[in-house]
């Protein structure tokens, strides 16, 4: 684990981060939005990258001019996962060089925590898929009562690990999600996916997980957090890449 010098914990995102889900949750969202007598527009669509099932159904509802009562929310909850967890058992597909930095953090000495929006059933389906064994904890949309961009998610996944979440480094793809993770405290690196996340303090952008290396999430922990925390020193220049 690393000490004074860098991140001792990295926190990912799982929806369009490790694994490209979200072009499987266009299929069953739009899906969705067709049995319950509408279309799924772009804009809607988007504001649903990275947020939980409850804001999500909010949105759909919305889109499609029906009231999201509770007995109607939780039926297209219960069908969204459903037909979901079909798609994930058929077609989930890693995104590029994420099983490669997952597997190099661990042999690196991170601590390492999986912080989604999906609900846990829904996740553990994904994680028969990823594996178990890339992660030190989880903590999914369902289990905390705010979820992102609240920085609950983030904050009690450093808690269960027993780190400070200003010593973690966020992997997000979406707005919703980033802002958690900032909002949490966290240094976030943003390789982004199908949407756009705007640039600003706190964020450092990469355009995939494809050859990260261990210099590289030092460099994002301090230009973020070691500006904060100055007691801290800066990320070794010298950091050898993380290993294959």
């Amino acid at each position: 684990m690393s000490t004074g010098d860098g991140p001792v914990a990295v926190l990912w995102d799982m929806d369009g981060t490790l694994v490209d889900s979200e072009k499987l949750w266009d299929v069953s969202l739009s899906e969705l939005a067709r049995r319950l007598g509408g279309e799924l527009g772009a804009a809607a669509r988007a504001a649903m990258v990275g947020g939980s099932m409850d804001s999500t159904l909010e949105l759909m509802f919305a889109e499609v001019g029906l009231p999201a009562t509770p007995d109607a929310k939780a039926e297209a909850a219960r069908w969204l996962s459903e037909r979901t967890a079909e798609l994930f058992a058929a077609d989930l597909r890693w995104r590029p060089g994420a099983r490669e930095a997952l597997r190099a953090v661990r042999v690196a000495g991170l601590a390492t925590a999986l912080v989604t929006s999906t609900q846990r059933a829904l996740t553990e389906r994904a994680l028969d898929r990823m594996g178990r064994e890339h992660f030190d904890v989880v903590v999914c949309g369902d289990e905390v009562d705010h979820p992102k961009p609240a920085p609950e998610p983030y904050l009690r996944a450093a808690h269960l690990l027993g780190v400070p979440s200003w010593r973690c480094v966020a992997v997000e793809d979406s707005p919703t999600g980033s802002a958690s993770a900032q909002a949490a405290g966290c240094a976030v690196l943003v390789v982004e996916n199908d949407v756009e996340v705007a640039e600003g303090p706190g964020r450092v952008h990469r355009a995939d997980l494809v050859g990260l290396t261990l210099t590289e999430l030092s460099e994002v922990w301090t230009s973020v957090v070691g500006a904060v925390h100055p007691d801290v020193g800066p990320a070794r220049s010298s950091a050898p890449p993380l290993p294959r």
